[in-house]
């Protein structure tokens, strides 16, 4: 099963995909690593300290490597531009704004990229692209936590 986890930074998808990858038996893909071991950026953004992404380039790596591994959970908030056939459940990690504010100070995020994904997440910009791109979405609430084997039903549920 391939599993794409999306959200808006600091939600929670990097702990989730890992847990969710070892409890399903599952490959994990780290989409960050594979930007930068495939030198898929276009360029750098200083004002938001960031790699630029042609998504495009992005789901042409991304689709090479789902067709040599059925069993894979993809982790970016880039994954849910995969298109939808390539990808059985995509699961949108969300957060409570406090909580997110607080994650993303820790990381020392700019005062201008953590208003930029405060808003992202009031206006459920990764939730909304996955659903408009006609993917199975699974939204995860990560403020206080989640219990990684009621993930895993809820996505063996949705597969029969």
């Amino acid at each position: 099963m391939i599993i794409a986890v999306s959200g808006t930074p600091g939600t929670g998808k990097t702990k989730l995909s890992k847990a969710l990858a070892k409890a399903l038996g599952h490959k994990y893909l780290d989409v960050n690593k594979l930007i930068k071991d495939k030198k898929l950026s276009v360029g750098y953004d200083r004002k938001r300290k960031s790699r630029v992404v042609d998504t495009r380039k992005l789901n042409t790596e991304l689709i090479r490597i789902i067709k040599d591994n059925p069993d894979l959970v993809i982790d970016s908030h880039l994954s849910h531009f995969i298109p939808k056939q390539y990808v059985h459940r995509c699961i949108i990690t969300t957060c409570e704004l406090g909580e997110l504010k607080k994650r993303l100070d820790e990381r020392d995020y700019s005062e201008d990229k953590v208003g930029e994904n405060l808003e992202a997440e009031i206006f459920e910009i990764c939730l909304n692209e996955a659903e408009e791109a006609g993917h199975k979405v699974i939204a995860v609430d990560t403020t206080k936590g989640y219990r990684i084997e009621s993930i895993k039903k809820l996505l063996e549920a949705k597969t029969k």
